[in-house]
C-alpha cells in the first residue's frame, strides 16, 4: 500500500463557507515572501488549466446534479492533475505552495458532507494523491455566521448567485463542519485550529503566527 508523503513547504487552508480563506492566503503570502522565499498560492477544485475546466462542471449549478461519488471522482480528477502539474514542481524547485483546499475537503464535504465512505476517499488518496500537506490551518466558524458572510460577500461583488455547492442546506454544512473539526482532533500535529469568528485581520494574524512557528520547528 503506498504511503501518503508529507511535506514542509505545503500548507494547505481549510473551513467551511465564508470562513476567510481569502484574506489569510494573501497574509500567508506576503509573510513568506518578505521571508524571500518562493511561493506559489494555488486552489482546489483547480490549479491547473484542465483543473480549472473540471471546477466548472462541479460548482455550475446549471448542470444536472452529480451523483456524490462523480462529485468525489471528479474533485479527484482534478486533484490529481494539480499535483502533478502545480504542486510536486513547485515544491521540488524549493518553493512553498499555499492551497486553498486539499484533500481534507473531500473528507469534510463529500465524507462528512455527502455521507461517503472516508476508506474510499482514502484509498483515493492514497493512490491518486500520495501527498499531504505539512500544515494544514483550519479556519473554523460556525455556519450561520459564515453562511450570512458569503451571502454579504456575493451581495457586494454582484455575483450571479451561489455555486451549487454553497446553494446546500444548513444541515449538510453542519456536517461539514464536524467533519473537518474530527479531522484536526485526530491529527494534531498536522492540523492547528483558528477561530475564524474573529475580526479578518486576527484572524489572518494569528495564521501567520502559525506558519511562523511551523517555520521554526520544520
Amino acid at each position: 500500500m503506498t504511503a501518503l508523503q508529507s511535506h514542509p513547504r505545503f500548507v494547505s487552508l481549510e473551513g467551511g463557507e465564508g470562513a476567510g480563506k481569502t484574506t489569510v492566503l494573501h497574509a500567508l503570502r506576503v509573510a513568506l515572501q518578505e521571508a524571500g522565499a518562493e511561493v506559489v498560492n494555488t486552489r482546489e477544485p483547480g490549479g491547473t488549466p484542465l483543473a480549472e475546466m473540471i471546477r466548472g462542471l462541479l460548482l455550475d449549478p446549471s448542470h444536472e446534479p452529480p451523483a456524490a461519488e462523480t462529485e468525489l471522482l471528479l474533485m479527484f480528477a482534478a486533484r490529481a492533475q494539480h499535483v502533478r502539474e502545480t504542486i510536486l514542481p513547485a515544491l521540488e524547485r524549493g518553493a512553498w505552495v499555499i492551497s486553498d483546499r486539499f484533500t481534507d475537503s473531500s473528507y469534510a464535504y463529500q465524507g462528512g458532507g455527502r455521507g461517503l465512505d472516508a476508506g474510499f476517499i482514502a484509498e483515493l488518496e492514497r493512490r491518486v494523491v500520495g501527498l499531504q500537506p505539512g500544515l494544514t490551518l483550519l479556519l473554523d466558524v460556525d455556519v450561520a455566521r459564515g453562511r450570512e458572510r458569503t451571502r454579504g460577500r456575493d451581495l457586494a461583488a454582484g455575483a450571479n448567485g451561489p455555486d451549487r455547492i454553497e446553494r446546500e442546506r444548513d444541515e449538510f454544512f453542519e456536517r461539514v463542519r464536524a467533519a473537518y473539526r474530527a479531522r484536526a482532533a485526530a491529527e494534531p500535529r498536522r492540523f492547528r485550529v483558528i477561530d475564524a469568528s474573529q475580526p479578518a485581520q486576527a484572524v489572518a494574524d494569528e495564521a501567520v503566527a502559525q506558519l511562523r512557528a511551523w517555520r521554526e520547528s520544520a
